[in-house]
């Protein structure tokens, strides 16, 4: 009963005690690598035992551990007693001090330890008498209910059975049988738990005893503490005393070197000013000689300016001849090409003539001529071939050529060594002249032809023969034998070296000729005196080669033995000079002789040999050879000395090695044995130096990579040489060879390096400089390097270590003597390899590899590291413990629980026995509560939750306990909201309130949650509430509230976890009904291009017409009373820069009625974009314009050298056009004014960085703003735009607050949500910067004015257009027809503006298509234009004009108006309507009154006598024009006339005017009198009708008459006096006349005067250009009868150019006034 009720109480624990548990398999791989699998998969029998078996032998523990007398734990007994103890007690007496307080610090904690663990264990016991009590009592108090339950129900089954109900009484009699049982069950539990809490409390009394017998064992060892810490603290102090020491003697130290550096910067800075005061001296010294050198610099630059002057001169002649040969080249290739064409046409025309004559005579023309080109193709391809044959012909006897020519080398060097052989000789000429003859067979060529193809082939053999080995002395004898023939080969007429190279090496014993090498010291032997040798390598071979064909016949054998074998320089210096000898024996057994050859190719520049012919040498004879060794570089070099008897060729090997370390060691495996955990062992080995070159050293494990030590801290540095190295060695410098190291080798400089392989550096003393240089930067580095290992070692404990030694230095042929140290720690094999690295590049690391075994205790844990993972509070987790044994016999083990966990953590059973050679599983239990950060403090980590908890497991016989260590990270499980009330407001219920809260999950582990039993009118997103948490995470969660009717709302929203825990969240509103409604609160649409607009319509309702809420819904605002009814007043607030418009935005609506509402959508751009889009495509400009620059100027280049010839050829032409010479200054003048052109074009303008202008400083009508715009519509991307509008509604009656403002409630407010999508446009304006507005400005009233809009389709399809009608009685109108536009064509609109009266216009016309419509504005103003003219009057009369000279006047019209005006003059001569008047009857002989002509007399000629410029124009707003006016007569005529009318475009009249004129034939002329004759005349000559007039004209000219009429008038009793006035003038000429002036005097004055008429002045003169006026007066006599008339008539004589005479004719008479 009792575990039934313990699983009831608990059942969620128990369901995840399964996917708790966790296994650590990975980690007891990783720790104990040699257990193997089976050991830790395998599961061994478990103890059966109950928890009463493990109180039983739980029983006197405490007295086992702890029997010894003197506190000690029997395990430690057994230890002293131990045999192993007993062989080591030697070992032990001989420990200092140090080590026995050692021990006793061991001793003094393990006791502490066994007292700690005696007190867990009485708390263990303690808490275990509690449970029991707690059980007990809990079974006590179920039992009474049991009871009571049992009571009641033998009450109930009474009570059934006298209701006589059986069915209820055998079910109660069933539950009451069912519950005696159960009774029965807890009273025998109850028995059972009263025994086991008195076992409890028998044992905590124990466990009291044993705590009170080891009261003076706890004494002590807190004596011990106190005196361990006295003894820290005082080794602390001493600690800190001697790094306060040792401190100071750095700081001393410091203060020193700061001391010595001071006085060293103190000698240098004397040094450097001794230094500065002798480069001033020796500056002033050289001032002189820098004058006198920068004088002739100055006079050397003169001279080369004057070359350069001369050059250049010769230049441009070269290049005007130049131009010439082109120009000549160019005719004879036009020539060229017209004989080529001409030919062409020749041969069509005769193969046309052949296809004719062959068709005429019934051929098939096409097939023959077919034919025939086949055989001409055949021809051709056959002469090709034929060529083709040659040419390979001619390249077999070319290399034949080359091959002769090589073996007439090789011959001639043969002979001048041993007798010519004529027979191979003539041989040889015969096919020669054989091979000769063939080639002039095959291709007979020129002399010419001949001796360059002899150059070609001798020029490829010699291309042939470089490749060989012998082409050094071949060449350089074929050469001297083509400039110097064969005679001067043989009389040695090259000069004595050349011929010592073609000559045999001696010439015998008798010729004593050569030079005394014996005599010569060694610094007199050149080392390039090998070189000699070399040239004759050829020639060696060749007797080699005759020596081993010889040595093939009979038995090989050596004809000459050296000794020393092997010519050795052994560990040599560079710069210094090593000498050998050698002996060379004759081993034959005949008599030889030995010569010497040379050595190697890569041993020339180092060894040189000097050797004595010794001529013929009889068996046994021996020679000596010196060889001296001056090595450059310091490298490994290996060559022979080569020798030639009569036998054959030999050598001597010669071998050069520099010096170099070889470094060993005496073992390389070190094998420390098996010991046990805890001992320290040691072993050395030694590292022994077997060269002649000392290197440091550096010692480190194989795994830590810090070894700075490479082939550039060397001593010395060096490069590996062999043959192939040493050819050229100053060609290729060391530094280029060296490559760059990883950073560990970055002490090293490369400036260091440069220096120390410098090839040069012969100087002993230099390089021992170098040596120490780099000796002392290689102690640096090595320095830094043993740090870093040290560092490395202190932060890796490893068993096997390295000792004290970790870097040092091993002299030549000397060691060292390095310890590794052992030191376990863990049980198992342990294995190091321990890497040696040296300094010296040439000597490889050496790898020693250490090995070790550990032995542990026979008992370990599987799992010494458990790891629970995350775990929350209050939730059970468990897991397995699986023990180990080793050991042969069974082993008692006992878990211990530190005491802070003793209420969260326990292990079953307690107490357990391993059996041999097997394993022990114990389940350990975790159950963390909210406690835990209280009671574990010290194990637990309260911030990031991580508890970590040392576990020992005692074993019995073992000295060591076994610990291990439960790992966990604890967190909860709260979900958090992070408000705890959510209030949603008043909410309309025609729209929905959204507010978010943010739930976190507190914990490391995921979280479900969900949220259940929602209100209906609640929504919770996303996923409607349910969703995971991931650890520490918050998420933002959507509470959407929809209110169903106006009221009051309070609820609460559960939030549920995945473990069944709920979290509450309170929330309120208040739901609202409007005054008014809207038709529709959302509103969508759809895809509105840039620059178009999408409308809808809406409504808003008023649907409040009764206050009765039963009836219908009725407005309220909560619980609020009911508004009364009424007309209501609405406002919408659209957001401001918005793109959306509202219209009408305020308006009012009555009670049942609505009001129409329309929205607008008008997509455009934002002027921040559109500038920013400026500003980067300017940057972008600016970028490929700076991409583009290069090559500008590459061109520009290109065109300074390439302009002035096509200027001189421009030049050259003109020149040759003129025949004149070109001048070179005007030549160079375009040139220059051509090149500072293209210098002004390809220089920016400014010289500073481009900086990209502000968005700000963007002007909106710029064409950049422009360009931008375009550019975002063309690359324009849908975009969705979402809008809420609020429309506030007033509250009350507007009709009863006339006086008053609206009151608007927030609560009443509508919200219209709009839903925006624009997209690109199919159609852009492209045209004026994109605009859409159309000005055409002011027009005048009656002009018409076009414009043109050009529309571009951005599209991928096809538009059709088409467009709005416009005001048919508008000024407007569109010109041309719509039509469909291809994707990327344009269409251009054509508009035209004519105003009809003065004032503005605007019109508004739409092009649109399928999906899209641009609207157009057009703007226009007609104005009235004001022109006035300058003229005043109406007659411009320009007087008296000699015939067909002219006269010019000038008149001004002034535009007053503000706009550009269009006038135009026109003459009535030229109208052909004014014609017409002209051709009817004068006035004097037409019956009717006509009106007075216009038009006068014109010209003969038929050309205008008036003319007019300009005839049209147009006068700026404000401005004026000068109109001339020119008359031009070509006969005498005294009736020109015509009239001029100034007309604007309008057709309105600005002035008119009459242009009168006179022409004479003479310069004197009179006018003034009455008119005689017509104005009109005819264009008929006079002299064609009056013939016999003429004639009396050309004999006797009549005189001209002239009449004056004067009235007298009678007044007031008395005759007044009558005046008139005539004119006598001259007119101003330019031709050359007679006479300037004019002279006129009057005859018969007298007879004037009797009859009363008095002139004045009665002679007299005029001047040119000038009138005189002469004034006629009558005055009546006394006598005069009135109404008679009196005529006199005077002559008038006018002398000028000719004489004319005037009769004029005075008419005088009277009348009354």
């Amino acid at each position: 009963m009792a575990t039934q009720q313990t699983e009831a109480a608990c059942p969620v624990f128990l369901d995840r005690n399964a996917t708790v548990n966790i296994t650590m398999e990975d980690s007891v791989s990783e720790d104990f690598p040699d257990a193997p699998a089976s050991a830790v998969e395998h599961n061994a029998p478990q103890s059966t035992w109950t928890d009463e078996d493990t109180e039983e032998e739980e029983d006197g523990t405490w007295g086992d551990i702890l029997k010894d007398a003197d506190g000690f734990p029997a395990d430690y007994s057994m230890d002293f007693e131990d045999p192993e103890w007993d062989m080591n007690e030697s070992r032990d007496m001989e420990v200092d001090t140090r080590e026995r307080s050692y021990v006793d610090g061991t001793r003094m904690f393990k006791l502490r330890k066994n007292l700690d663990q005696l007190d867990s264990f009485y708390k263990q016991k303690e808490l275990n008498v509690l449970k029991a009590r707690e059980e007990l009592k809990a079974c006590r108090l179920h039992l009474a209910e049991l009871d009571k339950e049992r009571d009641n129900l033998e009450k109930k089954i009474e009570e059934e059975k006298l209701a006589e109900n059986s069915v209820a009484v055998f079910r109660l009699r069933a539950r009451h049988k069912c519950l005696c049982v159960q009774l029965q069950g807890e009273e025998e539990l109850e028995a059972h738990l009263a025994m086991v809490l008195q076992e409890h409390e028998l044992e905590l009394c124990e466990v009291e005893v044993e705590l009170g017998r080891f009261l003076s064992l706890r004494h002590e060892v807190e004596q011990d503490e106190k005196n361990f810490k006295a003894q820290k603290q005082e080794k602390h102090c001493q600690r800190i005393q001697r790094e306060k020491n040792i401190a100071k003697g750095a700081r001393l130290r410091v203060l020193r070197a700061k001391n010595e550096q001071e006085k060293a910067l103190r000698e240098q800075a004397e040094l450097d000013q001794r230094r500065q005061d002798q480069a001033l001296a020796g500056r002033q010294k050289a001032v002189v000689f820098l004058k006198q050198t920068l004088k002739r610099m100055r006079q050397k630059e003169m001279e080369r300016e004057e070359k350069r002057k001369e050059q250049m001169k010769r230049r441009m002649d070269a290049a005007a001849s130049l131009k010439a040969n082109i120009v000549a080249t160019q005719e004879t290739l036009r020539v060229r090409q017209v004989k080529e064409k001409a030919r062409l046409q020749k041969q069509r025309e005769h193969e046309s003539h052949q296809r004719e004559s062959l068709k005429a005579a019934g051929v098939n023309s096409i097939k023959l001529m077919h034919l025939r080109k086949a055989q001409e193709d055949l021809h051709r391809k056959q002469e090709e071939f034929q060529e083709m044959q040659k040419a390979r012909r001619i390249e077999i006897i070319s290399k034949l050529l080359v091959e002769d020519e090589m073996k007439e080398k090789l011959e001639k060097q043969h002979t001048l060594l041993f007798h010519p052989t004529p027979p191979h000789v003539t041989q040889t000429a015969a096919l020669k002249r054989r091979e000769q003859r063939l080639l002039q067979s095959i291709l007979p060529p020129s002399p010419q032809a001949e001796q360059e193809e002899r150059l070609a082939q001798r020029h490829a053999s010699s291309c042939v023969s470089s490749r060989s080995d012998v082409s050094s002395s071949l060449d350089f004898i074929k050469d001297e034998r083509r400039s110097e023939g064969s005679e001067a080969v043989e009389g040695g007429g090259g000069g004595g070296e050349r011929m010592c190279l073609v000559q045999p090496e001696f010439t015998g014993l008798w010729d004593r000729k050569h030079s005394d090498y014996t005599s010569t010291t060694d610094e007199d032997i050149p080392v390039k005196e090998s070189h000699l040798w070399s040239m004759k390598t050829g020639l060696d071979k060749s007797l080699a080669s005759k020596a081993a064909k010889k040595a093939a016949g009979g038995k090989e054998s050596k004809a000459f033995v050296s000794k020393p074998e092997v010519v050795l320089f052994k560990d040599f210096d560079v710069g210094k000079t090593y000498k050998k000898k050698v002996i060379l024996t004759n081993v034959s057994h005949g008599t030889n002789y030995c010569r010497l050859l040379g050595v190697s190719q890569n041993l020339m520049d180092f060894i040189a040999v000097s050797f004595e012919p010794p001529g013929p040498m009889s068996a046994g004879m021996a020679c000596e050879l010196e060889a001296v060794f001056k090595p450059v570089l310091n490298g490994n070099l290996d060559g022979e000395i080569q020798f030639q008897s009569a036998t054959g060729s030999f050598f001597v090997t010669v071998k050069c090695t520099r010096k170099r370390c070889e470094m060993v060691v005496d073992s390389s495996l070190i094998d420390f044995g098996t010991h046990v955990v805890g001992q320290t062992i040691s072993r050395v080995i030694t590292l022994t130096n077997r060269g002649a070159l000392g290197t440091r050293f550096a010692v480190a494990p194989l795994s830590t990579n810090c070894l700075p030590l490479s082939k550039h801290s060397s001593s010395k540095t060096q490069v590996p040489a062999d043959s192939s190295s040493v050819k050229a060695p100053a060609l290729n410098p060391v530094p280029e060879q060296i490559e760059p190291e990883v950073e560990s080798t970055a002490c090293i400089s490369y400036t260091e390096i440069q220096t120390d392989t410098s090839p040069t550096s012969s100087n002993a003393h230099v390089d021992a400089e170098a040596t120490g240089t780099d000796q002392g930067s290689e102690d640096k580095c090595l320095e830094m390097s043993t740090a870093e290992i040290e560092q490395d070692h202190g932060s890796e404990d490893t068993e096997i270590s390295i000792g004290e030694m970790h870097e040092g230095e091993v002299g030549p042929f000397s060691s060292v003597k390095l310890p590794i140290i052992f030191t376990p720690t863990i049980p198992g094999e342990t294995k190091l390899d321990i890497q040696i690295t040296f300094s010296q590049p040439d000597c490889k690391a050496i790898v020693v590899s250490a090995r070790g075994i550990a032995e542990s205790v026979p008992v370990w844990v599987t799992k010494p590291s458990m790891d629970l993972r995350i775990c929350m509070y209050d939730r059970l987790y468990q897991d397995s413990i699986e023990v180990q044994s080793r050991a042969n016999t069974a082993l008692k083990v006992t878990f211990e629980v530190c005491k802070q966990m003793k209420n969260h953590m326990d292990i079953l059973p307690k107490t357990g026995f391993i059996q041999a050679k097997s394993s022990f599983h114990a389940l350990l239990k975790f159950l963390p509560r909210r406690s835990l950060p209280v009671d574990a403090k010290s194990l637990f980590d309260q911030n990031t939750g991580v508890l970590e908890v040392p576990l020992v497991i005692q074993v019995a016989d073992q000295v060591r306990p076994v610990p291990f260590t439960v790992h966990a990270v604890v967190t909860n499980s709260d979900l958090e909201f992070d408000r705890t009330e959510v209030d949603f407001g008043h909410c309309s219920v025609f729209e929905s309130v959204r507010t978010s809260v943010r739930l976190t999950n507190r914990s490391l582990l995921p979280q479900d949650f969900g949220f259940v039993g929602i209100p209906k009118f609640i929504d919770v997103q996303p996923n409607d509430g349910f969703g995971t948490l991931l650890p520490l995470q918050t998420l933002e969660i959507d509470l959407i509230f929809s209110a169903s009717k106006a009221g009051e709302y309070s609820f609460q929203l559960t939030c549920k976890s995945g473990i069944n825990r709920d979290f509450l969240l309170s929330c309120s509103a208040i739901g609202v009904r409007p005054l008014l409604e809207l038709s529709d609160s959302l509103v969508q649409f759809g895809g509105t291009a840039v620059g178009d607009c999408s409308t809808a319509v809406l409504f808003v309702v008023n649907s409040h017409t009764s206050r009765n809420e039963f009836t219908h819904p009725v407005p309220r605002i909560g619980k609020d009373p009911i508004p009364p009814v009424g007309p209501r007043l609405f406002t919408f607030s659209k957001p401001e820069n918005s793109e959306v418009t509202v219209s009408p935005a305020t308006g009012h609506v009555l009670p049942g009625k609505r009001c129409l509402v329309q929205v607008t959508f008008s997509p455009l751009l934002s002027d921040d974009d559109i500038r920013a889009e400026a500003v980067r495509l300017l940057c972008h400009s600016e970028d490929l314009r700076a991409l583009e620059s290069p090559k500008a100027n590459a061109e520009a280049s290109c065109n300074k050298g390439t302009e002035p010839p096509t200027t001189n050829k421009k030049e050259t032409q003109l020149d040759a056009k003129t025949e004149k010479k070109p001048s070179p200054k005007l030549g160079s003048g375009k040139l220059a004014a051509r090149e500072r052109g293209s210098k002004t074009s390809l220089t920016p303008k400014s010289d500073g960085p481009f900086k990209p202008p502000s968005p700000a400083d963007i002007q909106k009508g710029s064409d950049e703003y422009a360009a931008g715009k375009a550019s975002l519509l063309r690359s324009f991307k849908e975009r969705y735009s979402r809008y809420v509008i609020p429309c506030f509604v007033s509250n009350g009656d507007i009709t009863q607050q006339e006086s008053e403002e609206p009151v608007y409630s927030p609560y009443n407010t509508l919200y219209l949500e709009l839903h925006c999508s624009a997209v690109r446009p199919l159609l852009v304006v492209i045209s004026d910067n994109g605009e859409t507005t159309i000005h055409f400005n002011q027009v005048a009233v009656g002009q018409k004015v076009l414009k043109k809009v050009t529309i571009q389709n951005i599209s991928s399809e096809f538009v059709k257009l088409k467009s709005s009608l416009l005001d048919l009685n508008g000024p407007f109108s569109v010109q041309n027809a719509m039509r469909e536009v291809r994707p990327g064509d344009t269409h251009t609109l054509l508009l035209a503006f004519t105003p009809v009266l003065a004032k503005k216009y605007r019109e508004k016309l739409e092009v649109s298509c399928s999906k899209m419509a641009l609207a157009f504005t057009l703007c226009g103003e007609g104005i009235e234009p004001l022109v006035t003219c300058s003229h005043e009057g109406g007659i411009m009369n320009f007087g008296y004009v000699l015939e067909k000279e002219t006269s010019t006047q000038m008149f001004k019209l002034q535009n007053l108006s503000s706009l550009l005006v269009q006038f135009s003059v026109l003459l009535d001569s030229l109208c052909i309507s004014k014609h017409s008047v002209t051709r009817s009857l004068p006035a004097f002989l037409s019956l009717h009154s006509t009106p007075h002509p216009t038009l006068g007399t014109q010209n003969y000629s038929g050309q205008s006598v008036f003319t007019v410029s300009p005839a049209e124009g147009t006068i700026g707003p404000g401005k004026s024009q000068d109109i001339i006016v020119t008359f031009q007569p070509d006969h005498e005529s005294l009736h020109y006339r015509d009239t001029l009318r100034v007309q604007l475009m309008n057709k309105q009249t600005v002035c008119v005017m009459e242009l009168r004129g006179a022409a004479r034939c003479h310069t004197m002329f009179v006018c003034g009198g009455d008119a005689l004759d017509v104005c009109s005349e005819s264009l008929i000559p006079n002299h064609i009708y009056s013939t016999r007039e003429t004639e009396h004209t050309e004999s006797e000219k009549p005189p001209t008459p002239v009449l004056l009429t004067l009235r007298s008038v009678y007044a007031e009793g008395r005759m007044m006096a009558a005046m008139r006035e005539i004119e006598v003038g001259c007119i101003r000429t330019s031709q050359p006349v007679a006479k300037k002036n004019v002279e006129f005097i009057w005859e018969n004055v007298a007879v004037l005067q009797q009859h009363g008429f008095n002139v004045d002045p009665t002679k007299g003169s005029v001047d040119a250009g000038h009138r005189r006026t002469i004034t006629v007066t009558w005055t009546p006599s006394a006598g005069h009868i009135p109404n008679e008339a009196i005529q006199v008539c005077v002559p008038l004589i006018l002398r000028g150019d000719e004489t004319e005479v005037y009769s004029v004719t005075l008419l005088a008479y009277t009348s009354q006034e």
